[in-house]
């Protein structure tokens, strides 16, 4: 039986490295550590403040959480970072929210995986539910004075990318989407092919632009994304193909089968709970659907997978307030729940 069992990890893994690893994580990583490297992030915190425009600042905050790649646990550093150096409780929630359930690593790997009906679905349904928690979080708590605040600087700032900046970062989406979506048939060889022709043309590109100390600190914040993510997602497929294993079909069709509002709310009970590293949340609920997972409850599994989980409970109470998390933990189920339904049974 446990013989099984690692065959069937040992198996997924191997499947998952020869298909995802080259074309798809590669480049993600880099891309990933280009946006910390290159973008300036106190620019971008001057607009995040809580007596900024709330339509504004929860624009920047969705838009900005995209592009940061965190586990429903190592978000809250960043999130509680802003909030006590200034920025509103509606977009520290907003980024406490976005960035797991939604980062562009995910992204990129659920359109993968699963197809760009879920990657668009995920976007936007991330987007409502971000604005929701922005506005319920603002609501409920406008009475309470702003925390303890580290002084954030006034005056004139300096812009928040550079234009040969914002071309590699082009350069490096190109890099990571074009394999994916240019190449959808054919041997993989083909993907290969059009990854290194990119990859190629990016890095002639980095060097002439960039100085060294920069490329070096590129490629440090690449390193940090890789060594943090990598081994949780080797082990994250492993455990996939384990459970693919063990768990019988008909329990998943019992109770995550369909596109009811049960199914969507067992799918959000079962992702609010369980730890997810971001992006092992794709590989696992390909597997459920394969096995009878319905997309409603799939894609509700896929928000809440990554975004919640009981550490990340018990984390934003010590972090934000045991009232804060009471507010925000059953808003993010409920909302699982009802996006879930409602896209499994108007949108799919």
């Amino acid at each position: 039986m446990l013989y099984t069992l690692f065959i069937a990890g040992i198996t997924a893994l191997r499947d998952y490295v020869a298909t995802h690893v080259l074309t798809c994580l590669v480049p993600a990583f880099f891309l990933a550590g280009a946006m910390v490297t290159f973008i300036n992030r106190q620019s971008v915190l001057m607009h995040l403040g809580g007596q900024a425009s709330k339509p504004k600042s929860f624009t920047l905050a969705s838009l900005a959480s995209f592009f940061i790649a965190a586990c429903s646990c190592t978000v809250i550093p960043v999130s509680s970072g802003l909030y006590y150096a200034g920025a509103g409780i509606g977009v520290a929630f907003i980024i406490l929210w976005v960035a797991p359930a939604s980062n562009i690593l995910a992204l990129v790997y659920t359109g993968n995986i699963l197809g760009s009906e879920l990657l668009i679905a995920r976007v936007v349904a991330a987007l409502f539910m971000a604005y929701v928690v922005g506005y319920v979080m603002s609501w409920v708590f406008c009475n309470e004075g702003p925390p303890p605040t580290t002084a954030m600087p006034q005056g004139d700032m300096e812009k928040a990318i550079g234009r040969e900046e914002i071309i590699l970062i082009l350069l490096l989406a190109l890099t990571l989407l074009l394999p994916n979506y240019l190449v959808t048939e054919g041997p993989y060889i083909y993907k290969v092919g059009v990854w290194g022709i990119g990859s190629s043309i990016t890095a002639a590109y980095a060097i002439g632009s960039q100085n060294n100390d920069r490329l070096i600190e590129w490629m440090r914040e690449t390193w940090w994304f890789v060594k943090t993510i990598f081994p949780l997602l080797l082990g994250g497929v492993f455990l996939v193909g384990v459970l693919g294993e063990v768990l019988p079909e008909e329990l998943i069709k019992e109770y995550l089968g369909g596109n009811s509002i049960a199914s969507s709310f067992a799918a959000t009970l079962l992702g609010s709970v369980t730890y997810f590293a971001t992006m092992t949340e794709a590989p696992f609920v390909d597997k459920l659907m394969q096995m009878g997972m319905g997309k409603g409850p799939a894609l509700a599994l896929l928000l809440t997978g990554p975004g919640l989980s009981l550490p990340n409970w018990l984390a934003i109470a010590r972090v934000f307030g045991f009232k804060k998390a009471l507010v925000y933990v059953p808003l993010i189920i409920a909302l699982g729940t009802l996006v879930g339904w409602f896209f499994g049974n108007f949108i799919f």
